[in-house]
């Protein structure tokens, strides 16, 4: 939430899902009706079956529940329809608190909407970049480079890549959580890693990231449950579903060229957007780590 706020601030995405505990409380029925007519309309649902499903009767069941929805006149004249482009503020936001065991630290720059042409090249970076947790079965030899010294040296109890996308923007980084006397380093390893994405990587690690990446892929597609809502995620994002067969090809086709072109893009000297808490003395300023988007070669 704090990382959305800071690097979407004046957007709605910089905003709460819930909202605030004193608007929450005032919501009436009126409203959630109001708010149920206005959004939950023909043209904006998807409906999805998974598994043991009758297509007939799937839609026969749909006709019966849905058949009398109908979208507004106005439909897109409302107001609450009309959505402002989401943009992305270099800038810092952190809560100091010196009584938490371990600080939490969330690095990102902008990433790629879902339909852009570097989603996929950034999906393979993530995996480049990898996770690790100091209670895994792994130890300190791990694969990943950034999660390999950050475990040898001892500079994180945690770290995991994230690549986050929504319509029109996203957000691309890493989430750790340390001690306080590490954070200098770690912040220093991490952005150092990931501006290394932009330079060129070997067969080995490519294939280590795209297999690390279906692996993910398809764990999170297990089972009914998470099925349907990955064919109505990919309905809504892309206008259509996307087969397992198409996923991995595209996978495939990313080169080690591809995640250099992508980084150039989305990493290399750009703004980044920094949320933190816990005990931050330890925590570089923002201009420090601006400076970190790039190397004096």
């Amino acid at each position: 939430d704090r990382l959305h706020e800071t690097a979407f601030q004046g957007s709605d995405l910089g905003r709460t899902i819930l909202g605030s505990t004193e608007n929450i409380s005032k919501i009436s029925r009126e409203q959630l009706v109001e708010y149920i007519n206005t959004h939950y309309t023909p043209d904006r649902i998807v409906l999805v079956g998974s598994g043991g499903v009758d297509h007939a009767e799937l839609c026969k069941l749909a006709e019966k529940n849905f058949g009398h929805l109908q979208a507004p006149k106005n439909h897109l004249s409302e107001p609450s329809m009309v959505y402002d482009p989401s943009v992305f503020v270099g800038s810092d936001i952190r809560e100091r608190d010196d009584y938490m065991p371990e600080a939490h630290v969330a690095i990102a720059v902008q990433g790629a909407e879902w339909t852009h042409p570097a989603a996929f090249s950034l999906m393979v970076g993530q995996c480049l970049l990898g996770f690790w947790d100091k209670n895994s079965g792994s130890g300190a030899k791990v694969s990943s480079p950034l999660c390999r010294r950050a475990a040898e040296e001892n500079l994180a109890h945690s770290i995991m890549a994230f690549n986050t996308c929504y319509s029109d923007t996203g957000l691309f980084g890493v989430y750790a959580t340390a001690p306080e006397k590490t954070l200098d380093d770690l912040v220093s390893l991490v952005q150092t890693e990931m501006v290394h994405l932009v330079d060129d990587q070997n067969d080995a690690e490519m294939d280590r990231a795209k297999s690390l990446l279906k692996a993910h892929l398809f764990a999170s597609m297990s089972g009914t449950t998470a099925a349907t809502e990955d064919i109505g995620r990919q309905l809504l994002s892309y206008g259509r579903h996307m087969s397992t067969a198409e996923i991995c090809f595209r996978i495939d086709q990313v080169t080690s060229q591809d995640v250099q072109a992508a980084a150039e893009h989305f990493i290399w000297d750009k703004e980044v957007a920094v949320a933190s808490m816990g005990p931050l003395k330890a925590m570089p300023e923002l201009n420090f780590m601006r400076r970190r988007t790039y190397f004096l070669r």
